[in-house]
């Protein structure tokens, strides 16, 4: 018997088999538009293997195929991937795709050849360990356990554990020589990776069959400690055995939940400078926006993570870092009173009194904005419209029969351009965002457009080197010369090479009070999808608002660019996040295609991806001054 198995340790191999190579042209590939894109300089200079991705070492999360690509130096070279032959484009870039070994180490050799000089590159980069293949008997991958570190979980709720270890195996949870949890083999089908999803067309890498290798268990009603070294899981496989110490310390929750603030507030603002996310599970996706001084229920914590409870049956996640507790504080109950409109000349503004500073939660929807208040009653006898009738605003109503607290509805006589929440002392405040006044004949005129180059830091590369931020800023610098000339006023995110994170680009927008967000990207794949059949162009929006838009400008961009339509799509990404005005992120072309980089080194190339959006844009607005929303 084995009483020791730290990570587990992969089948490596110092050399692999030969491996399959692909290297198809894109014309032949796909059923995409012919290339509307300029064309590509041939090079003819010194022989000069580069190999841009992968890196020598780098983990390729993919389990059968992926791609390498790179640049020789000379268009009329050869290139050979492990013996296998690979294009290489006029301007000397290469891309391949290629059959992964089973190997947890894969080592790809690659030769070019020209007039008699050879260049030789040896890569060796290393499989996920949930792709590996390890030894038989038992075993368990120990950085697989969930959860690990410090638990705080409520006395009568289960709480779900996991863990891999080898197929067809026995697996219990001990503390000493009691047994807590017996496991059982996950019947869950096995996920299928983020970058398939998002990307990949071949609907056959959907299929899939629950893991062999993971077991789950559930507990509840106890503490648990690892500090003595007696929480040991067991594994027997056959006649062999592990046990491995399992780092978790749980406590009971407190019958009582604490109450805890969010980015503490003492000026009593809550300006959108400090915003709490919450997310509806851990590590998910954002789905809740709170100004600094919100107070809720804390009922549960597993490592940074802290659990609130917004309502029966409603939990977010939020960092436990970005709350306070408030000891002996009771649960927020607020009481929400008369409603106060008041009218300005780019927004209307919500006055909603409350007693308390309750999670809340915005949805839109056409003309209609509906914010949910947590563990409210409402007790508004009045609505206030002013002295005279704000044009936007249809109606305002309130309900008390939604599960979760007070329902709050505005109907728009328009549209939804933007909206933002934020306290003002003991008020929330919702202002929504009139929409501009539009002249269908110049319609950019006097708008105000934040126009945002993608990146610095990190960011793609193609074949050749072309870094992705320097295409974005190329295009970025002529979109914003078309728009200035068409009548708009233009801030931009950066105007040189310059890295500036993802917050004070968001904030620089918001706080301008900017009609429009445009951020530019251009495209690059996760391993393990083809990029012969998955390219093309894309726009992301984050916001119902922003949909019409995003369909208007991917149009425009695929007529440009005459690449293949990858189609709009709802992203998490926070250039988009922004809700005071419609946003969008496009990704024109993907940089690691030789052709498509080329066009994006290229003034003429640069100016199609800028002339596409400005087009998209055009469309858009003209489309709201007609009133055809």
């Amino acid at each position: 018997m084995r009483r020791y198995l730290l990570p587990i340790t992969l089948l490596a191999s110092a050399a692999c088999a030969p491996t399959a190579v692909q290297s198809v042209s894109p014309a032949r590939a796909d059923a995409s538009p012919a290339l509307a894109l300029p064309g590509m300089d041939s090079v003819a200079g010194p022989l000069a293997l580069r190999v841009e991705y992968p890196e020598e070492g780098a983990v390729v999360d993919a389990r059968d195929s992926s791609f390498l690509f790179g640049s020789v130096g000379n268009g009329r070279a050869s290139l050979t991937v492990n013996g296998q032959p690979v294009r290489v484009w006029p301007n000397g870039a290469w891309l391949g795709w290629v059959a992964l070994p089973q190997d947890s180490v894969m080592r790809f050799d690659m030769v070019a050849v020209n007039a008699g000089d050879t260049a030789r590159v040896i890569r060796t980069v290393r499989r996920p360990r949930r792709f590996a293949v390890p030894a038989r008997g038992a075993w368990v991958d120990t950085t697989s356990f969930s959860p690990t570190g410090t638990v705080r979980w409520p006395r009568d709720e289960f709480l779900a554990l996991g863990v891999r270890a080898a197929p067809r195996s026995d697996v219990s949870l001990w503390a000493g020589d009691t047994l807590l949890v017996r496991f059982a083999p996950d019947t869950r089908l096995e996920d299928v990776a983020w970058g398939i999803r998002a990307f990949d067309r071949d609907t056959g890498k959907l299929r899939r069959q629950p893991p062999a290798d993971r077991y789950v268990g559930r507990i509840r009603g106890r503490a648990l400690t690892s500090g003595d070294s007696t929480l040991v899981l067991r594994v027997i496989n056959g006649t062999d055995s592990v046990r491995v110490s399992w780092p978790l310390d749980l406590a009971i929750a407190d019958s009582a939940p604490a109450t805890v603030v969010l980015d503490d507030d003492p000026d009593q603002r809550g300006g959108t400078d400090g915003i709490t996310v919450g997310r509806a599970m851990r590590g998910g996706t954002y789905t809740w926006f709170w100004p600094a001084g919100t107070r809720a229920v804390s009922d549960a914590q597993i490592g940074g993570d802290l659990r609130l409870d917004l309502a029966p049956g409603v939990h977010a996640w939020i960092p436990a870092a970005e709350a306070v507790a408030l000891p002996g504080i009771p649960r927020p109950e607020a009481v929400v009173g008369s409603l106060t409109l008041t009218s300005d000349s780019d927004r209307v503004v919500l006055r909603i009194p409350l007693s308390d500073r309750v999670p809340f939660q915005v949805t839109e929807s056409g003309r209609r904005l509906q914010l949910v208040l947590y563990d409210a009653v409402s007790d508004a006898n009045w609505v206030r419209y002013g002295s005279s009738a704000d044009p936007l605003v249809s109606a305002i109503a309130w309900s008390q029969d939604d599960p979760r607290g007070v329902l709050l509805t505005v109907d728009l006589a328009r549209p939804v351009w933007g909206y933002r929440t934020r306290y003002d002392h003991g008020d929330l405040l919702l202002e929504i965002h009139r929409p501009p006044v539009l002249d269908q004949r110049h319609p950019f005129r006097n708008l105000l457009i934040v126009v945002d180059p993608g990146h610095p830091p990190v960011g793609a590369t193609g074949p050749t080197g072309l870094r992705e931020r320097d295409a974005n800023l190329a295009i970025a610098l002529k979109l914003r010369d078309l728009l200035s000339h068409a009548g708009a006023r233009i801030v931009m995110t950066r105007t040189t090479d310059s890295a500036v994170d993802l917050y004070p680009r968001t904030h620089l927008a918001d706080s301008l009070g900017a009609d429009l967000l445009i951020s530019i990207h251009n495209n690059a794949l996760p391993d393990g999808v083809n990029p012969f059949t998955n390219n093309g162009t894309s726009v992301f929006y984050n916001h119902p608002q922003s949909i019409p838009l995003a369909h208007a400008v991917d149009s425009a961009l695929v007529r440009s660019l005459g690449v293949r339509d990858l189609g709009v799509g709802r992203g998490d990404l926070a250039l988009v996040r922004p809700t005071w005005m419609p946003s969008i992120l496009t990704e024109g072309l993907f940089i690691m295609l030789p052709e498509q980089e080329a066009a994006l080194r290229s003034d003429p190339g640069q100016l199609l991806y800028a002339r596409g959006v400005f087009n998209g844009l055009e469309q858009f607005l003209q489309s709201r001054a007609a009133g055809l929303e």
